[in-house]
C-alpha cells in the first residue's frame, strides 16, 4: 500500500490509512487517488432535476437559500460521516494485523476488502430500480443497509479480540468475510445517499451534495482510522493524553465498534421514522423520478465497453499502475514493521490536509485543454522515481532507529517524501478525470464517467493486492546457527529454530519487488504512454456511443 494510503484516502474512495489498498488511489486517498465515481452520477441527475425545475411556475418559486435547507445538508453530511466509519476502521486492520506479524499473503487476502467501492457499478442499477414506492425509492436501501452495518459492528465487538488473537494467529479469512461485507454495506449506502441527495436538496443547493460528500467521508475516515489508530495505542495515550501510564489505550478496538455500532442502529431509526423523502416545502416541489429499467442500464454499459476506443483506453486504466503497486501496496507496511508506530504514521496525514486540498486546484488549470493527458503522462516517471525513495526510505529506516523511537528529522522526511508523492499522484489523478470529462457522450454521461471512474479505481486495485502477494515468494532468508537448515517454509523455518538457529532474511521481497515495478512502469510509459496520449488525438465521434445517437 502506499505511503499515501497510510495516511490519508481517498477505498476505496479515496481516503485509505495504510493497510488499505487503493480505493479510490483509493478514500479519498476518495486510496485517495481515484475521484469517487457517483459524482458524476450527481452532477448527470442534477441536470435532469434543473430541467425539470425550469417547468415550473416561475411566478410561485421562491429560492430557498442555504440556510432553509441547513437540516437535510447537515443529514446529507452526517449519513456520510457514517459512511466513512467503516472505510477508515478497514483501513486500520491491516496495520493491526503487520503488528502480529501475519504473513504477507494474508495482507493480500484482507486487501480483497477495498474491491468493493470500484466494483459498485455491477450492483448499482438494482440499488437505484429496486424499491418500495410507499416507504421511499432510496430509504428503500438506505435504511436495511445501515442496520446490517450496525449489526455488523455490534457483532464484531463481541468477536474482533478473538478473531485477532486467537492461538494459531489471526483469522483472517473469518476478518475478511466480514469487512468485506461491512465495505459492500457502505458501497450501497453510498449508491442510496448519492441518489437521495438529488432530490433532498432543492436545485439552487443540489451542488452542496458533492461537498458533504468529501467532507463527510474524509471525516468519518479520520475518526474510524487516524483518531481510532491514536486512542488504541497505548504509547501515543501515556504520551499525550495521560497523567499516569497504562498498558492500554483509551479505547480498544471492540469498543469502538460497539459505539459505531450503537450510533448506527440509532440515527437510521430516527431517518427511518422522522425523514420522508421528496418532501414538499418552501420554494420546492415534488420531484419525480425517472428510472431506468436494471437490464436497459446493463446494455448500455455494455454497448460502453464495446466501443474501440473505450475498450482500449480501459485496458491502458486496468494497466498502468502496475509500475506503482509495491509503492502503494507495501511500503506502508514495511515501515511498522520496521518499528515506526502506526499511529505516528496516520497523524502524518493531518498536515498533509491542506495540500490535498490546493494541489487538485493548482493542476486543474493545467489540465483544464484539450490534452489533459500529456500532464498525466509527464507526471508518471516522476512518481516511478518517487517509488524507488520509498524502498530507500524503508531500506535506511532500521538504522535511523533509536532507544526511544525516531528522530524528529525521520518523520521530516517521510512527511517530505509523501508530499512529493502527493504531486506526482494528484497529477495524474485529475488529468485522468479531466480527460473522462472531456470524452465522456454528454447524453449518457454519468452512467460514461461512472464505467471509466470504476475501470480507474480497479486498476489501482488488483496490483496493489498482487504486490501484497507476492511479497512473501520473492522474500529468500536463510538459516543462521543451525548447519544444514534452512528457511523456505514454515516448516523449515520451524525446523530451524528447533535446531538452535535462526532464520534471517537474506532478500527482502519488497524490493525486489520496487526494481520490477519500476522497469515494468517504464516499459509501459515507453510504449503504452504514448498510446494513451494518442487517444487524445480521435475525434469526439470515436467517443459518443452508438446506442444513443
Amino acid at each position: 500500500m502506499e505511503l499515501s494510503d497510510l495516511m490519508t484516502h481517498k477505498n476505496g474512495r479515496q481516503r485509505k490509512m495504510v493497510g488499505a489498498t487503493n480505493p479510490p488511489e483509493n478514500m479519498r486517498y476518495m486510496d485517495k487517488e481515484e475521484k469517487s465515481s457517483s459524482e458524476p452520477e450527481v452532477e448527470e441527475e442534477a441536470e435532469g432535476l434543473i430541467r425539470g425545475s425550469d417547468s415550473e411556475d416561475r411566478r410561485h418559486r421562491v429560492r430557498p437559500g442555504l440556510h432553509g435547507e441547513l437540516g437535510n445538508v447537515l443529514l446529507l453530511l452526517f449519513l456520510y460521516v457514517l459512511q466513512g466509519i467503516p472505510l477508515g476502521l478497514a483501513g486500520s486492520i491491516p496495520l493491526i494485523l503487520q503488528s502480529k506479524s501475519v504473513s504477507y499473503k494474508d495482507q493480500a487476502f484482507f486487501s480483497f476488502v477495498f474491491w468493493p467501492f470500484s466494483l459498485k457499478l455491477l450492483w448499482a442499477p438494482l440499488v437505484d430500480a429496486l424499491y418500495f414506492s410507499r416507504f421511499g425509492r432510496r430509504k428503500s436501501w438506505l435504511v436495511p443497509t445501515q442496520f446490517l452495518l450496525g449489526l455488523f459492528m455490534l457483532y464484531l465487538s463481541g468477536t474482533v479480540d478473538s478473531l485477532l488473537q486467537s492461538e494459531g494467529g489471526p483469522k483472517v479469512v473469518t476478518l475478511t468475510a466480514v469487512f468485506f461485507m461491512l465495505e459492500f454495506l457502505a458501497a450501497t449506502q453510498d449508491i442510496a445517499v448519492d441518489g437521495w441527495a438529488l432530490t433532498m436538496l432543492s436545485r439552487e443547493n443540489v451542488g452542496y451534495a458533492s461537498t458533504c460528500n468529501s467532507v463527510g467521508q474524509t471525516a468519518g475516515y479520520f475518526l474510524g482510522n487516524v483518531l481510532f489508530l491514536a486512542l488504541e495505542s497505548a504509547d501515543f495515550c501515556n504520551k499525550y493524553l495521560r497523567v499516569v501510564p497504562k498498558d492500554t489505550g483509551i479505547v480498544t478496538l471492540s469498543d469502538f465498534l460497539f459505539f459505531w455500532g450503537v450510533v448506527f442502529l440509532v440515527s437510521t431509526t430516527l431517518v427511518a421514522i422522522i425523514k420522508r423523502e421528496n418532501e414538499q416545502g418552501k420554494g420546492k416541489r415534488r420531484v419525480h423520478e425517472e428510472t431506468e429499467g436494471v437490464m436497459d442500464t446493463y446494455k448500455l454499459l455494455f454497448s460502453i465497453i464495446k466501443m474501440p476506443t473505450v475498450f482500449t483506453f480501459c485496458a491502458l486504466l486496468l494497466t498502468a499502475k502496475i509500475g506503482f503497486s509495491a509503492a502503494d501496496a507495501v511500503t506502508g507496511l514495511k515501515l511498522v514493521e520496521a518499528g515506526v508506530p502506526k499511529e505516528q504514521l496516520a497523524l502524518l496525514a493531518v498536515p498533509m490536509v491542506p495540500l490535498q486540498i490546493l494541489l487538485p486546484v493548482i493542476i486543474s488549470k493545467y489540465t483544464a485543454g484539450p490534452r489533459p493527458l500529456d500532464v498525466f503522462y509527464k507526471a508518471f516517471p516522476f512518481r516511478l522515481l518517487i517509488g524507488l525513495l520509498y524502498a530507500l526510505l524503508v531500506w535506511w529506516t532500521p538504522s535511523v532507529k533509536e532507544e526511544g523511537g525516531f528522530p524528529v528529522y525521520y518523520y521530516a522526511i517521510v512527511l517530505l517524501s509523501y508530499a512529493l508523492h502527493q504531486v506526482a499522484l494528484y497529477s495524474m489523478y485529475v488529468a485522468c478525470m479531466a480527460f473522462h470529462a472531456k470524452v465522456s457522450d454528454p447524453l449518457i454521461g454519468g452512467t460514461y464517467m461512472t464505467l471509466l471512474n470504476t475501470v480507474t479505481n480497479l486498476g489501482g486495485n488488483w496490483p496493489s493486492t498482487v504486490a501484497l502477494w507476492m511479497v512473501d515468494p520473492l522474500t529468500s532468508k536463510e538459516c543462521q546457527g543451525a548447519v544444514g537448515q534452512s528457511c523456505g517454509s514454515p516448516d523449515e523455518a520451524g525446523l530451524c529454530v528447533k535446531e538452535g538457529g535462526v532464520c534471517v532474511t537474506a532478500l527482502d521481497g519488497y524490493y525486489v519487488e520496487s526494481v520490477v515495478c519500476v522497469v515494468i512502469g517504464l516499459a509501459w510509459w515507453v510504449w503504452l504512454g504514448k498510446k494513451m496520449r494518442r487517444l487524445q488525438d480521435q475525434s469526439p465521434a470515436a467517443w459518443r456511443c452508438r446506442a444513443n445517437q
